[in-house]
């Protein structure tokens, strides 16, 4: 077959062994799966792998741990193909200016032709989670981030139901506990039944969250496998989602003033679970962890079925709190900030949009949404 060409890579469920299948798409040759050795891993991968490299870094996309960053830093370099049809090498010895902007780019600066990340040798992660409660994990939050090199917890709204969940590298052998009828038949189609019904009745929100804890998430579970299928999660569900970082110092008085008010306004409804994942401080310029460690505190509305779901005042209740305590936006997910404030939150605000102007002076890779980031 003669080229050019172009290929997408996606992954093709049901894949195992040694290679991982995946699925192309060629001109005038339809699909064909086409095996690739599975990519030597990354110290720390985001929960959805579906995504293109220049998109997980263009996003500041994270996983959890405090002695790991977000995903874009571990880029060393990158290539750009710039508005004016000049091609840009990036590292920290070429362009290091315009690399500092471009490992959380926000897709503005130009088409992004390849990154290279930092990896390391492949490794295996056992999980185990277990429950306990809000007060204790945050009266214990030093001691879980140090115990555990990925630790986060789930924080079940309208309860004080917590489950623990630790990652670390091991030797031990690959094992699961995982069931078709638990995590699919209950925790995916009853599930969703049950949110669908309370659209319609609204208290049923608090009760579910606490039944499918304690249906799902209340005994101990261990699970032992490659390090990309412990950090990859599979989200079933249609959903809002905001997903802010505050200084993890703040951590506590940001969850007990949410919890606050979720109980003190009637009506207001949240879903399971509240997130709280954590990243080590970094000086990428647009990283919602510049130059401080920090928590990802990730809220979330399900759309079961698709259903629209009320969500300004759960979201204007959570910005705002968020606001209060420091926070800076995950740029991936829904937010409201305007310029104004995103100068105020991000320091190197100024510095980013000197270089976006500069690589991109007629604006041709802005959009709707940046041009409200931007103006």
């Amino acid at each position: 077959m003669e080229g050019p060409f172009s290929l997408d890579l996606i992954p093709v469920d049901g894949a195992s062994g040694d290679e991982s299948m995946w699925e192309g798409s060629l001109p005038e040759e339809g699909s064909i799966p086409i095996p690739v050795p599975i990519p030597i891993p990354i110290p720390s991968l985001g929960a959805v792998s579906e995504v293109s490299a220049a998109g997980v870094i263009g996003t500041g996309t994270h996983n959890t741990g405090i002695g790991h960053g977000i995903l874009p830093t571990q880029v060393v370099a990158l290539t750009l193909l710039l508005a004016s049809g000049e091609i840009l090498e990036c590292s920290e010895a070429a362009n290091p200016e315009v690399f500092q902007a471009a490992r959380l780019h926000l897709g503005c600066l130009g088409i992004v032709l390849s990154v290279t990340f930092q990896c390391v040798p492949e490794f295996r992660l056992r999980e185990v989670a277990f429950p306990s409660t809000l007060p204790q994990v945050l009266e214990q939050l030093e001691e879980h981030l140090e115990r555990s090199q990925y630790f986060r917890f789930l924080w079940f709204p309208h309860s004080d139901h917590v489950r623990i969940i630790y990652q670390d590298p091991t030797d031990r052998p690959p094992c699961s506990s995982s069931s078709w009828i638990w995590d699919y038949a209950v925790g995916y189609y009853l599930l969703e039944f049950l949110l669908w019904i309370s659209t319609f009745i609204p208290a049923l929100v608090p009760w579910i969250n606490r039944c499918f804890f304690r249906l799902l998430f209340s005994s101990r579970v261990e699970k032992v496998a490659r390090s990309h299928r412990i950090f990859n999660y599979e989200c079933r569900f249609r959903q809002h989602v905001q997903d802010w970082a505050i200084p993890i110092g703040k951590t506590r008085e940001a969850l007990l003033e949410l919890r606050e008010a979720l109980d003190a306004v009637p009506g207001l409804r949240a879903h399971f679970p509240v997130e709280v994942r954590f990243s080590k401080g970094d000086e990428v310029w647009l990283s919602p962890c510049f130059r401080r460690d920090s928590a990802f505190i990730n809220v979330i509305l399900y759309r079961p079925y698709g259903k629209a779901v009320p969500i300004r005042e759960y979201w204007s209740t959570y910005e705002r709190i968020m606001r209060k305590h420091d926070g800076r936006p995950h740029w991936a997910k829904a937010h409201s900030c305007t310029r104004k404030e995103l100068e105020k939150m991000f320091p190197a605000f100024p510095k980013f949009c000197s270089v976006r102007e500069k690589l991109d002076p007629t604006g041709i890779f802005l959009n709707s949404y940046l041009e409200k980031v931007f103006y």
